[in-house]
């Protein structure tokens, strides 16, 4: 069986997210999602959330490529993540392209898949704001 992992806040879920999620799925045979607690989103992300921890997992719970919620409670924790879980394969948006090259030393695959160009929470926050 191969494992896949991501991670992400995934604050005001939407299509993005899913194809995300179904892309980061279709790698492998089962995928684990890291949701970014409230703590460590405010701690330091310094990133405030519109829905808390709980809800935000729920959402992705939901999800049907999504196999199992785990928290993101640091940023340290993906090495002990991939062995614990024993992860084939990392996944996360370009937007952080290179930055998690470090997993391969640990034998690790890593995919950095394109973003869906016209929608982001950040964006879906400021259109919001304009109204």
């Amino acid at each position: 069986m191969k494992r896949v992992i991501t991670y992400g806040t995934f604050d005001m879920l939407h299509y993005g997210h899913i194809n995300l999620l179904r892309r980061a799925k279709e790698l492998g045979d089962y995928l684990i999602v890291a949701v970014s607690t409230d703590e460590f989103n405010d701690k330091c992300k310094s990133k405030k959330c519109y829905f808390s921890y709980e809800k935000r997992k729920t959402l992705v719970e939901a999800v049907r490529y999504v196999d199992l919620v785990i928290p993101e409670e640091s940023w340290d924790q993906k090495i002990k993540d991939v062995h614990d879980y024993h992860i084939d394969t990392f996944v996360i948006g370009d937007d952080w392209k290179g930055k998690f090259d470090f997993l391969e030393d640990e034998g690790i695959e890593v995919v950095y898949l394109p973003r869906t160009p016209e929608i982001s929470s950040t964006q879906i926050k400021s259109d919001l704001n304009e109204k």
